[in-house]
């Protein structure tokens, strides 16, 4: 047991982008077992308290200053909290809202930790290389919560070719977020309302930005050490 512990603890400490990615593209595929038309699903709420642990985790190791370790604890404590309380209460009343504002703000943070370990130096590891990844999958999971946000404040924000009228689950949020991200266009889930489509459209313009930004970075850093490599 202790030697397993051993190895994880030091796979989290060599590649944490790549345990965070891993984990995050488990956690969809768990979600589709999950019935989250029910607010008290207990599946949903485990799902999401281990995620957020995760990402937590990772960013621990990830470089973080002193200072961002601890605005990290100042925001994902109350995450944490709302969710459960979320969870008690049934989605009712501001606490949906309020958790989701705070999911929000904790992945925002999230996102930023893990941009800043990407760009921060001149040389590209492997596990910036699963980084890139990792943080395509953590700005999903952010803009996932910011519609559900939104159709907490604007119901029929969102409709869908099934029950069009009906308020949209986490995972029609999640295949939004994550087809809107990468600009394929397939999700069945649209914007209806003019506040929900200016958030997808910024989405959109923000995902094709950081996948030109991000793969011109990895050439451009490979082109120069290979110019570097030739001339030593």
């Amino acid at each position: 047991m202790r030697h397993w512990l051993g190895e994880a603890v030091a796979l989290m400490r060599r590649t944490p982008s790549a345990v965070l990615l891993i984990t995050q593209l488990v956690g969809i595929l768990l979600y589709a077992f999950i019935d989250d038309s029910s607010p008290r699903s207990v599946g949903r709420l485990a799902l999401t308290l281990f995620g957020m642990l995760v990402v937590v985790l990772a960013l621990g190791v990830v470089r973080a200053t002193p200072t961002n370790t601890w605005l990290g604890i100042i925001i994902g404590v109350p995450a944490v909290i709302l969710t459960i309380v979320d969870w008690a209460t049934e989605g009712t009343g501001g606490w949906h809202l309020a958790s989701d504002v705070m999911h929000v703000a904790f992945y925002t943070y999230t996102l930023i930790g893990l941009l800043r370990y990407l760009f921060h130096d001149e040389k590209v590891t492997a596990d910036e290389i699963w980084g890139i990844g990792a943080t395509f999958t953590v700005a999903i999971w952010l803009w996932a919560y910011a519609y559900s946000a939104i159709q907490t404040v604007a119901p029929g924000s969102f409709t869908a070719a099934v029950n069009p009228d009906a308020q949209r689950t986490w995972v029609e949020l999640m295949f939004l977020s994550t087809t809107t991200m990468t600009s394929t266009g397939l999700s069945d889930v649209v914007p209806v309302k003019p506040v929900a489509r200016a958030v997808v459209m910024i989405q959109q313009i923000g995902g094709m930005l950081y996948l030109a930004v991000a793969v011109s970075r990895i050439v451009g850093l490979t082109i120069t050490r290979v110019r570097q490599r030739d001339a030593g």
